[in-house]
């Protein structure tokens, strides 16, 4: 799934691997416990689980979780992602008002909505994000709303189908350089994706875009900062960047590391080239500590 490329395996570092596996207790332990059950007697999927984010120790222990709708399964083939590919099942109606529920029992003031792609749905599932959105808008109706989407095939009907009233932040990830797409996320298409996001602005009224990359596929430094003046150039709000940790080792294998002065540069250049809000560090991931990134941004 590597492109037939040589896997050689590049050792994780130390202080990294400590951070995971204290994470990782987190999930086992007790406190966590309440964030499972209810997830569980609610029927929901959370990104953090489908995706093995090495993160969801941490949010399940403060009770925060990003809620991954229209199942688990995935109609798109990445390389880089753990989630399942099998075929999935039809819309779960009954999630609409479990995720208001899960929100309003969780106490949530700020909730990120994701899903999986849904090729095979004709809207590619945006109705069914929409009244997810309506949903906990009429339930916990001062909670802000993140919306992580897939690409839609580019449709502009499905993309404002959830530009509705109610949400905050409009998130979609490029998820890595142009240069690396082919091998890495050969169903979609960065100009395409750049596209979407663009018309954020141009379709809607004081909602927010955000977009993430993660670090180590086999990008330098300057195409990095060459993707961030693509998402400034379209306006976009919000960028974050973490490490890509390869989920198994049927998976894109990690070419590089990259040191934390190096996740500052990115940072800085990213402040600098005009994003509200950065965050990166090697476990940022897009929806993990998604508030306070927003609490953080320079909204004017």
């Amino acid at each position: 799934m590597d492109g037939g490329e040589n896997k050689k395996v590049v050792r994780i570092p130390e202080t990294l691997k400590a951070e995971i596996i204290k994470n990782k207790q987190g999930y086992r332990g007790n406190e966590s416990l309440k964030t499972k059950r209810l997830l569980k007697e609610l029927n929901l999927n959370t990104v953090c689980e489908s995706a093995l984010c090495p993160n969801r120790g941490r949010c399940f222990k403060d009770e925060v979780a990003t809620f991954m709708i229209l199942g688990d399964r995935c109609t798109r083939a990445c390389t880089f992602c753990a989630v399942d590919r099998r075929p999935p099942a039809p819309p779960d109606a009954a999630e609409i008002e479990n995720v208001a529920k899960a929100v309003r029992q969780l106490k949530l003031k700020y909730v990120v909505l994701t899903s999986p792609t849904r090729d095979d749905l004709p809207d590619g599932g945006a109705g069914h994000f929409r009244l997810v959105i309506e949903a906990i808008n009429k339930t916990c109706p001062d909670t802000k709303i993140e919306a992580l989407i897939p690409d839609f095939k580019g449709s502009s009907g499905s993309l404002k189908e959830i530009l509705t009233p109610g949400l905050t932040v409009l998130a979609h990830n490029l998820e890595t350089i142009e240069r690396l797409y082919a091998k890495v996320r050969s169903g979609a298409d960065y100009r395409r994706s750049l596209e979407l996001i663009g018309r954020v602005k141009e379709m809607s009224n004081g909602i927010y875009s955000k977009s993430g990359i993660m670090a180590g596929l086999g990008e330098t430094f300057d195409e990095v900062v060459s993707l961030m003046k693509d998402l400034r150039a379209v306006d976009c709000d919000i960028f974050t960047i973490g490490q890509y940790i390869a989920p198994s080792v049927k998976n894109y294998a990690v070419k590089e590391y990259i040191d934390n002065q190096i996740f500052e540069k990115y940072k800085k250049a990213a402040l600098e080239l005009g994003f509200k809000a950065v965050a990166s560090g090697a476990l940022v991931r897009s929806s993990f500590l998604a508030e306070t990134t927003f609490n953080e941004a320079r909204l004017f």
